[in-house]
């Protein structure tokens, strides 16, 4: 017998169907089969059409959220066609603080409703199940068609790509698997904001311009693959994370953030990269590379090596601790092709920084240049400590002593390099010493 695929499910018999007063029904299958046939009569009586049930073998069901942006938004793309069980939730609430004005909304719930893209042919349910320690669900697609339901994924691949403009997917790995949301870029980092060596910078916003070209005309034209991996290391504070919040928002395309924790397993591996390559040309970013456990490190890699698994993803690795990545990261062509040190900065950068903080308003343009002079040593994060103290006493006491609050400053950051936490005698206070 040779497989094809039909559109008339129909034609193909079946082993076992539903006989509602049979005593030889099958356990558990009366409920699943009143429920889906209940859906697929719903459907028809809705629209005249006869829906079939599909399977999903993708991990990454992007539609749901989809839709539940889209009853949010109450979209007139998306129809409310049934409620599943009639004591049950039909509709949800939901805090909303990305607004000026933090709010709580309603919508319909995803479980127990069941929706259908009617312009698409597509109908989404999520049903609960029943057990005796409690509720749980499954989701069920259904579709008019196999063009249609093609059609609608395609549909949500572009929808997909076009939302994560305007966002950065988050990969976080947990003790129950690996978390994935979507967080709004609420402020944008320009790259004049980014303060790094002009030469570093330029070569890599350079590479990145390159990567995001429409017709992929240096890649085609040197045939060079198409996927590129830095490398950014260098003490903490000093920059990577706002280098990171600029590409993301300054590129023609989507940006993941991955966050690499002890919970990292080959699994989210394969599940990061298979979400990627769906939103290529991307940016992946990895925080803490060198945290990657040690039982990972060698699927991780052979991802790295795998004839397409970075296609279209312009990798970025970063980490605090550059001498405990794996040499195979560094060692070989096509993993990571470039390194970055992101030092601490020069007094010109820290002058900058100040500038573009607007420091000059406590200090004047003066107390800003001794200020960049008598802050060696400091990374930018503290850079940003001394804007804010100096902020604090300004609106306090309507000047700043600049050289009394850097050294105060440098004390607190001397003793934190000692790492002693000691109650300070006569005080009654804990601090640094």
């Amino acid at each position: 017998m040779t497989l094809q695929n039909s559109n008339r499910p129909q034609s193909i018999s079946s082993i076992y169907a539903l006989k509602p007063h049979s005593v030889e029904a099958i356990e558990g299958y009366a409920t699943y089969a009143h429920l889906i046939s209940g859906i697929i009569d719903a459907l028809y009586s809705r629209y005249g059409i006869r829906y079939e049930l599909f399977a999903s073998d993708d991990p990454n069901n992007e539609y749901w959220s989809l839709l539940e942006e889209d009853l949010r938004s109450e979209s007139e793309d998306v129809e409310l066609v049934a409620r599943v069980f009639e004591d049950l939730e039909l509709r949800t609430f939901h805090y909303d603080d990305e607004g000026d004005v933090p709010a709580y909304g309603m919508q319909y719930s995803l479980r127990n409703n069941v929706f259908a893209y009617p312009k698409l042919g597509v109908a989404l349910a999520r049903i609960p199940f029943f057990r005796l320690n409690g509720v749980y669900t499954e989701d069920f697609v259904f579709a008019a068609s196999e063009e249609q339901m093609k059609r609608f994924l395609s549909t949500v691949r572009e929808r997909e790509r076009q939302q994560n403009m305007k966002r950065v997917t988050v990969f976080t790995d947990t003790r129950n698997g690996i978390e994935r949301q979507g967080e709004a870029i609420t402020r944008t980092v320009t790259r004049d904001q980014v303060v790094l060596s002009e030469e570093i910078k330029q070569d890599i916003f350079h590479a990145l311009d390159q990567f995001f070209e429409e017709d992929r005309t240096f890649y085609r034209q040197f045939d060079i693959p198409y996927k590129r991996g830095i490398l950014l290391y260098g003490h903490p504070g000093n920059g990577k994370t706002t280098l990171v919040k600029s590409i993301a928002g300054s590129i023609p395309g989507p940006a993941a953030y991955w966050q690499i924790t002890e919970y990292t397993t080959s699994e989210s591996v394969r599940e990061v990269f298979d979400a990627a390559k769906r939103l290529a040309p991307m940016v992946l970013i990895i925080e803490d590379i060198d945290s990657m456990p040690e039982g990972v490190r060698s699927f991780f890699l052979n991802t790295l090596d795998g004839a397409t698994s970075k296609e279209g993803i312009f990798l970025i690795g970063t980490t605090n601790y550059p001498e405990k990545i794996d040499p195979g990261l560094m060692n070989r062509a096509g993993r990571f092709d470039r390194a970055y040190e992101i030092s601490m900065p020069n007094e010109a950068l820290r002058e900058q920084y100040l500038k573009q903080r607007g420091f000059d308003l406590f200090a004047g343009v003066e107390g800003t240049l001794e200020a960049a002079r008598h802050t060696e040593s400091f990374s930018l994060a503290q850079m940003g400590e001394v804007y804010v103290s100096a902020a604090l006493e300004w609106h306090r006491q309507g000047y700043v002593d600049i050289a009394k609050l850097i050294q105060s400053l440098r004390e607190e950051l001397d003793k934190g390099h000692k790492r002693q936490w000691l109650q300070q005698p006569g005080q009654g206070r804990v601090g640094f010493f």
